[in-house]
């Protein structure tokens, strides 16, 4: 985004109410009639930003500003540098894209500050083509979803890296529960609340044998409805944060509180081990000691949710015994 424009957002976006064009053109250092056309260029961008004659301009639009966010992160590892995209195909596949490249495909000479480090984060107002679990579609609805990737590369073996994504999941069920209580996990990694599903998280990784070369972790948030509500699939199983708390919410705000989250227990997690987010994770857990179903690709499997093993696959309680499971969908039987 042009940097004028971008500064012009951030002011807008931290006042609580219309700024004068003589104020802006002022603290911008440009004149009024340029405040006037880079107003006017966002709006035409689909950034809402209302004039009112005699009182100045208002942000009306939820709009993702990078270096308001990076701002409101300082000092952390993960979210120390942002990057906001207006339209990409899926956060996680651009974000392990610029990852994988070598430091002269992205311009720069061996020893210059790599752009893609541990801890950046991409989010975008729309994806085209958003991914959950097994290459379903995640519907992202524009401006009104929270689609977002954070880049990590973590000092761990490839076997490890599943805890990132429960991690994770810790991480959005600590962000969202002062807004709204009642939300839990979902073995593996669903957020839900009053049975519908708030966000999901995917995580991919890039490796050589025993050694990761990079983690992309990628949150969908359900922030507001999609204008004109849910697509008729999704119109029972789908919620989202405004909605059910009776409040209104901003995606940056949701955005920072995540993150400010995902430093914390990462940070813990690196330092202490995975014992203490396990642990969190089945107190966050909807299905802790009840009875579930789990389609795990082949069939059905009826059980006692028991615990949660170190890999983070789910022990269930069956009536043949013990079983691991690695993968699947869990349903719980008293919402059945």
């Amino acid at each position: 985004m042009h940097a004028t424009r971008e500064a012009l957002l951030c002011r807008l976006a931290d006042a609580r109410a219309p700024i004068s064009g003589a104020v802006l053109a002022t603290e911008l250092g440009i004149s009024r009639t340029a405040v006037w056309k880079h107003v006017r260029a966002l709006n035409e961008s689909g950034i809402s930003i209302r004039a009112e004659r005699g009182v100045g301009y208002r942000l009306e639009s939820d709009v993702l500003i990078a270096a308001q966010l990076i701002k409101r992160l300082a000092g952390q590892r993960i979210g120390s540098r942002c990057m906001v995209v207006d339209e990409v195909d899926s956060t996680n596949s651009a974000l392990m894209r610029l990852a994988e490249k070598r430091p002269a495909e992205k311009g720069l000479a061996d020893d210059d500050e790599d752009v893609a480090p541990d801890g950046l984060v991409m989010l975008a107002e729309r994806q085209t083509h958003g991914r959950g679990r097994l290459q379903r579609p995640w519907h992202s609805a524009a401006r009104q979803t929270l689609s977002m990737s954070i880049l990590l590369r973590p000092p761990l073996s490839p076997l490890e890296v599943p805890q990132l994504s429960l991690l994770t999941a810790v991480a959005v069920h600590r962000a969202l529960s002062p807004l709204l209580p009642g939300v839990r996990i979902k073995w593996p990694n669903d957020i839900l609340c009053a049975n519908c599903k708030l966000a999901g998280i995917l995580t991919e990784m890039r490796a050589e044998p025993g050694r990761v070369q990079a983690v992309v972790i990628g949150i969908g948030l359900n922030v507001r409805a999609p204008n004109g509500g849910w697509p008729e699939d999704l119109a029972e199983i789908a919620g989202d944060l405004s909605s059910l708390s009776g409040q209104q919410h901003r995606r940056m705000d949701v955005a920072a509180a995540v993150l400010c989250e995902m430093d914390v227990i990462y940070r813990d997690y690196l330092r202490d081990g995975f014992a203490a987010v396990r642990e969190s994770w089945w107190q966050a857990h909807a299905a802790s000691g009840k009875a579930v179903r789990v389609h795990d690709g082949a069939g059905y499997i009826d059980g006692i949710a028991e615990a949660l093993d170190s890999d983070g696959a789910l022990l269930l309680r069956t009536s043949s015994g013990l079983r691991r499971i690695i993968a699947g969908d869990l349903q719980l039987m008293e919402a059945m």
